[in-house]
């Protein structure tokens, strides 16, 4: 009854907002208002989430009212419990761009030519606006490297300063895991041709690497930088009319490339002038912040920060990170990552009414723009709200909602980020009613990382992947709320003794602290979500089969383990991805899978 008198509420002033009489306050205030615990309770879990990922709130994308709301609520709850805060209203606001598209000033001409945009040419979205006049050269696949097991540079005696150098995508060996994979990437080359005095670079796709010679989308790829030159693709029957003086195609260029794996460049009698104009749609969206003083009249200098991302997809839709691009309805993200939020906003209210007993202090931070590359966490890190230095370890809770209620399986990462850090977390472990997996690394798919890159020990606490990940259907009714307070208890009793612990944590590297460069483009789907968390060594188990993909047809069940493909030994994810790379459309293979024990051999038509 509660909660459906809660959607209600919200459903209404949702609609007084689409009928231009938005308040978040308006709407927070209007909300039923709940008996308020120090403990941590099932009760207020669910209210939380409930709120956070209600369809009223449209799936929280940055800079929609949706998202002002998200925020406006975890900031009014952080101000009942107490926390004092830091910037006014408790925001730190940041500005995000969200999109990007063609101006109406891109074009690209040479003697009789002039194309036509999207049909013809696109600039590529981390291209530099302005115009561009001059000559082409030629420049194989664009690469200058010298390492122990290549040395190709396609720049060798060339001068390309102020022109336009035009280059073939991909590589070779096209192998994602190959020796050129890292030195492929369209950013990379673009950063070659810079460093060596180039105007712009033209990307052109030989047939070996796409056939079909289909344009680049221009697609935001989530990063704030550009590439200070131009960069635009073109098409492959454009190119061979640039290139028809010296008496190549560029399929004849690809082969020969391909074939004596050594560089093929030369100066093009031709000269281009081009116009690359894209704008990008810029929102503001915000970190809600909030501070617990420590007790100690020394160790409250320092802090620990608990953290948790609020926004979510939106509808989804192309590029959005759903799973279902196809189809545009609202994402709530209840697990993801409503169910951190609603966490350490338990967790800070309990920490609140045991204030005297902390002597470290506890910074509350709730990020935006999570989900489109960390945004939030980064602002932080480089605008911080205190000193860095401060800062002796951060908690991040990202999906901690989906416990699973037979394995009460939840990873813990970054353990290895400080001296000590592992078998502390491991002597809380023993005492819960978990099974707590550690993972040392501080890497990660979340806002930790943020910290981790500035030296800051960190954890972070993740009850599994699930087939409802970025997709509509992950809603509250499926959250597992006593879960969800077991995981809640948990982190409580270790930001207990993390800010109570005599001597400050020592940082220790764990891990590398970026991604991992080289592109996987895969021919296929298996149609699993995988358990990234898996320690490997057995398999990889299945955490979840999705509808009406090879992997249900053939089978494949929630649990299964795999350890082989085709015949070739499966022991960890990066096995399970390199094996996936090798198969194409239409092959028919063999995954052997543990279940239960036993060894079952099931064919896949992928």
């Amino acid at each position: 009854m509660m909660k459906r008198k809660l959607q209600l509420i919200v459903s209404l002033f949702s609609l007084l907002f689409i009928c231009g009489c938005y308040s978040p306050k308006t709407i927070i205030d209007s909300v039923a208002k709940k008996e308020i615990s120090p403990e941590i309770t099932i009760h207020e879990l669910k209210q939380h989430i409930a709120f956070l990922a209600s369809d009223s709130l449209e799936g929280r994308k940055p800079g929609t009212g949706g998202g002002r709301i998200a925020a406006e609520y975890i900031a009014e709850e952080i101000s009942k419990t107490g926390l004092s805060p830091i910037e006014k209203n408790s925001f730190q606001y940041f500005d995000v761009v969200t999109s990007i598209s063609a101006g109406d000033n891109n074009t690209f001409r040479f003697k009789d030519f002039n194309g036509e945009a999207e049909m013809d040419f696109t600039p590529l979205s981390f291209s530099e606006n302005g115009d561009v006049t001059a000559p082409v050269i030629f420049a194989g696949y664009g690469f200058d490297v010298k390492t122990d097991s290549i040395s190709w540079n396609d720049y060798s005696g060339l001068d390309v300063t102020g022109k336009w150098v035009m280059v073939l995508r991909g590589d070779p060996e096209d192998n994602p895991h190959g020796i050129f994979s890292e030195h492929s990437s369209l950013r990379k080359k673009t950063l070659v041709a810079r460093d060596h005095g180039a105007a712009g670079i033209l990307f052109l796709s030989g047939p070996e690497f796409d056939e079909a010679d289909e344009l680049i989308p221009l697609v935001y790829d989530q990063s704030q930088s550009g590439s200070a030159i131009h960069a635009i693709h073109i098409k492959r029957s454009v190119a061979n009319r640039i290139i028809k003086e010296s008496g190549y195609t560029i399929s004849q260029l690809e082969q020969r490339l391909i074939s004596d794996r050594k560089p093929v460049s030369f100066i093009v009698q031709e000269e281009i002038t081009a116009s690359t104009d894209l704008v990008k749609q810029t929102v503001t969206t915000q970190n809600v912040a909030g501070i617990l003083y420590g007790s100690d009249p020394r160790l409250k200098e320092e802090i620990i920060v608990i953290g948790a991302h609020y926004d979510h997809l939106g509808f989804g839709g192309a590029h959005s990170g759903s799973r279902r691009p196809d189809t545009l309805v609202i994402h709530n993200g209840a697990d993801d990552n409503a169910s951190g939020v609603a966490a350490i906003l338990e967790i800070i209210e309990k920490l609140k009414a045991e204030q005297t007993k902390l002597k470290r202090s506890i910074l509350f931070l709730s990020f935006g723009a999570e989900e489109m590359g960390l945004l939030g966490s980064k602002y932080f890190v480089n605008n911080p709200l205190v000193d860095l230095g401060k800062i002796k370890l951060m908690f991040n809770l990202d999906m901690v909602g989906r416990l699973d209620s037979t394995t009460k399986a939840i990873t813990v990462g970054g353990t290895g980020t400080a001296v000590g850090l592992s078998d502390l977390v491991q002597r809380f472990a023993e005492g819960e009613d978990l099974n707590v997996k550690l993972s040392s690394e501080g890497y990660g798919p979340s806002d930790h990382t943020s910290f981790y890159v500035e030296n800051i020990p960190v954890l972070f606490f993740f009850t599994g992947v699930h087939e409802d990940y970025h997709t509509p259907e992950d809603d509250v009714e499926k959250i597992n709320l006593s879960g969800e307070k077991l995981v809640a208890e948990f982190v409580h009793d270790l930001i207990i003794e993390a800010a109570n612990v005599p001597e400050s944590l020592v940082y220790q590297e764990a891990g590398p602290k970026e991604q991992p460069s080289g592109r996987r483009r895969f021919k296929v789907t298996l149609g699993i979500m995988p358990d990234y968390a898996s320690e490997g060594g057995e398999g990889l188990r299945v955490d979840g089969v999705i509808n009406n993909k090879p992997a249900k047809r053939a089978g494949i069940e929630k649990g299964d383990v795999i350890v082989a493909m085709d015949g070739k030994p499966v022991k960890n994810i990066y096995d399970y991805m390199y094996r996936l790379e090798e198969c194409k459309p239409g092959q028919r293979i063999n995954v052997d899978v543990l279940r239960n024990g036993k060894k079952i051999t099931l064919v896949v038509d992928l």
